[in-house]
């Protein structure tokens, strides 16, 4: 057989639906990426609520997430991360645009977020994928020196077409 029809190797990353097997492995990722990280509980409870959970698998581990609720005509991004030692390669980019085709498919008509001021890195991908600043939540999240504000950000969802 040449090589112009052998099938071509899978790719290395893929998104697929997040399995309880997949928990731990979240929570390990969850854990390198944030000094204030959701607890292994908060996971299997969200998969036990059926909200919208997606994996990013990068050579059969798992390498980000992203978990979501969708009620009401309304999506809440609930966590989007990427391991640390992938950032920067789109990854995190690309799970945010499957969050959004999952809610534009589940009828959402728009979805919020809150991230924390300091990670202008995050802010800046939201901002670029068309979320605006709608507010702010004071004290919302843990941080070092007690609490920290969250921006909260807004994207009015078009149907696809």
């Amino acid at each position: 057989m040449s090589a112009l029809s052998a099938d071509p190797p899978l790719p290395a990353t893929a998104l697929r639906p997040m399995r309880e097997a997949d928990l731990a492995a979240v929570h390990a990722v969850e854990i390198r990426a944030y000094e204030f990280p959701w607890t292994l509980g908060i996971f299997r409870d969200c998969l036990h609520a059926d909200y919208p959970a997606w994996v990013l698998d990068v050579d059969g581990r798992v390498g980000g997430y992203f978990l979501m609720s969708i009620a009401a005509g309304e999506a809440h991004v609930l966590n989007v991360c990427v391991a640390p030692e992938l950032q920067g390669a789109g990854h995190g980019r690309a799970l945010l645009r499957a969050l959004l085709r999952l809610a534009r498919a589940r009828r959402a008509e728009r979805v919020f977020l809150e991230v924390r001021p300091s990670n202008p890195g995050a802010i800046a991908l939201y901002e670029t994928e068309g979320f605006n600043e709608i507010g702010r939540r004071p004290r919302y999240y843990p941080a070092r020196n007690g609490r920290e504000d969250a921006v909260v950000m807004a994207l009015e969802l078009l149907p696809e077409g």
